[in-house]
């Protein structure tokens, strides 16, 4: 059966919405606050679960958990969602959370994640999934658990023919040859620029980016471009992508995570990157609906009606 491996952390997202960020010392009053499930990784994982729907590809989640409320937060979203995980738990630390700020006029938001137990995954971790990672058809990581570890399961996917994206967020430094171990890197706009050098605010300055990007060793690049779609680029083949309207904009949170899960399930059923793409973009697109990041995540048959014009 083909599947999707993902490795990455979970957090509970403690979500306030407010007209602004209080200033330092200052105190103010919020329009409201809600606790959910989060985390880049397994936000991705359940968008993949939720896309797959009754279809052939399973989602699985490599990570680990505390012993605490949170940890079974987020065990009964993987439960409810479809995904399967290959988690420890311990004793030692707890289960990541997030602080998530989001502008009431706009639905932006600013993010502080604090990893856990989860911050502790290790090389010999990511060794001991290594048969899961081999037999995926498509391995998907992020930045939030340690760099060693995301540029090891990559090796480790690549080595044996998985195709392996890499989501690089939140936007650091990566080591040299980390991009050459990626067929897909899926930065945003912000991260682009991070790794470029250079702001990336038009489809051309994403064509500028993807060409470094694959400079630097990347197969190919997806940039996800909010309002504006993905530009899709692999040297040969050069697409922009709209993205989809699903109705009025909630909160965008999770929508680079609804992408990146609903591009991994397409490509991992066989669908050529720039079709991945606009099933990626369906999927985002209908997560910005609603509000929260796990919880927003579509159905298959919602991103296939979206699709089709319904």
């Amino acid at each position: 059966m083909p599947s999707v491996v993902i490795l990455g952390v979970f957090v509970a997202d403690t979500a306030y919405r407010a007209d602004r960020q209080p200033k330092m010392g200052e105190t103010i009053l919020g329009q409201s606050f809600a606790l959910g499930p989060g985390g880049k990784g397994s936000n991705q994982a359940v968008a993949a679960a939720m896309a797959a729907g009754d279809g052939p590809v399973d989602a699985h989640f490599i990570s680990k958990l505390g012993q605490d409320p949170f940890a079974q937060m987020a065990l009964d979203t993987w439960a409810k969602a479809g995904v399967k995980p290959a988690v420890t738990q311990h004793a030692e630390s707890y289960t990541g959370a997030a602080y998530i700020f989001i502008e009431a006029a706009t639905g932006n938001n600013a993010i502080i994640v604090a990893p856990g137990i989860a911050g502790t995954i290790s090389p010999d971790d990511i060794d001991a999934r290594a048969n899961l990672i081999r037999a995926a058809d498509v391995f998907v990581t992020q930045l939030e658990q340690p760099m060693e570890s995301a540029v090891r399961a990559l090796q480790i996917a690549k080595d044996a023919g998985v195709i392996t994206i890499l989501n690089p967020a939140p936007a650091a430094e990566l080591p040299d040859g980390m991009l050459a171990l990626c067929d897909l890197v899926t930065p945003n706009e912000s991260e682009a620029e991070a790794l470029v050098g250079h702001p990336v605010v038009t489809v051309d300055d994403a064509r500028q980016a993807a060409k470094l990007l694959r400079d630097a060793g990347a197969k190919a690049a997806l940039i996800t471009l909010g309002e504006q779609g993905v530009l899709y680029d692999d040297g040969t083949i050069s697409e922009h992508v709209p993205a989809y309207n699903a109705g009025p904009v909630v909160e965008t949170t999770g929508a680079g995570d609804a992408f990146n899960g609903g591009l991994a399930v397409a490509l991992a059923e066989g669908q050529d990157p720039v079709s991945a793409s606009r099933f990626g973009c369906a999927t985002a697109g209908i997560s910005v609906t609603r509000a929260g990041t796990a919880p927003a995540m579509p159905t298959r048959s919602e991103i296939e009606s979206l699709l089709a014009g319904g």
